[in-house]
């Protein structure tokens, strides 16, 4: 995944590996303003909505975000998450 801000917007691409080492490659136009977190995630959205498309029943996701990895599995808490749990 992987994303790109010019003066048309913020775009994002994926690319899908197949088992037999194909591989399938999209980019995206996103219709609003977003950081660079939010685009990975909405990339990975996107691979997971064309994976469905596809029937895929395994998968594996790669990111070259540690802190995205960190936050889908639950190791690492946003800023915003923490400011709501540590105002009471």
């Amino acid at each position: 995944m992987d994303r790109a801000l010019n003066s048309k917007g913020v775009g994002i691409g994926i690319a899908l590996t197949t088992p037999e080492g194909s591989i399938i490659e999209h980019a995206f136009t996103l219709g609003f303003h977003a950081s660079n977190n939010e685009a990975e995630y909405e990339a990975v959205l996107a691979g997971l909505r064309a994976i469905i498309t596809f029937g895929v029943t395994g998968l594996e996701v790669q990111c070259n975000s540690l802190l995205m990895v960190n936050q889908v599995i639950g190791e690492h808490v946003g800023r915003e998450r923490w400011k709501r749990f540590s105002d009471g």
